[in-house]
């Protein structure tokens, strides 16, 4: 019961926003009583901080997957972005937007943690990158992880709505894949800009 409370919950934060969304209308939406919400979270807050901590760790876990497979460097940023996309296109704002306005102190944690995880990512692609001749192996690496993680977060913490958000990602990504690529990287990144579905 635990597991279908957390993720109704979570379609219903995503879909209709963290703030607007009570015990009782996720009660409402379960035919349960707001009790059995109760034995499993003790309050709204709790529930929230799980159900975004599941929410990181499966984005966490699509990103995992897509780097397992065979794409070269560029691609892979690119797949990354459609996950995203694909993944949140039925929600109009910006879950990242609609945490850090009203539950500031679970944004910190999770900000912390997707900090960690994502630099890590960053910094892979870029050396995965070097390898493949798509970008320049002179770089200075953390200053681009770096530089490619505060463009990123600062469109998801400021823009509220997520169509917004994905295409200021999609133009961050063209920006920062041009600051480090070799012209065999931006040969392959301008085939990716051509495809209308990005």
């Amino acid at each position: 019961m635990k597991e279908k409370i957390m993720c109704k919950a979570k379609d219903m934060f995503l879909k209709l926003g963290f703030k607007s969304v009570t015990m009782d209308d996720i009660a409402g939406e379960m035919c349960i009583s707001k009790k059995t919400i109760y034995k499993y979270f003790c309050n709204k807050e709790i529930l929230v901080e799980e159900t975004t901590e599941r929410i990181h760790n499966d984005v966490n876990e699509k990103i995992n997957i897509i780097t397992e497979k065979n794409f070269n460097a560029i691609e892979e940023n690119f797949e990354i972005q459609k996950m995203f996309k694909e993944m949140f296109k039925s929600y109009d704002t910006s879950p990242v937007y609609q945490l850090k306005k009203h539950y500031p102190m679970i944004f910190d944690k999770i900000h912390a943690k997707s900090f960690e995880f994502c630099s890590d990512n960053f910094k892979k692609n870029i050396e995965k990158g070097i390898t493949e001749g798509m970008y320049r192996k002179e770089l200075d690496i953390k200053t681009a992880v770096d530089f490619y993680y505060t463009l990123i977060f600062n469109i998801n913490e400021n823009t509220v709505y997520e169509k917004d958000a994905h295409e200021l990602e999609i133009k961050a990504l063209e920006y920062h894949t041009r600051a480090i690529a070799t012209p065999k990287g931006i040969e392959e990144l301008e085939k990716h800009l051509q495809n209308p579905n990005i």
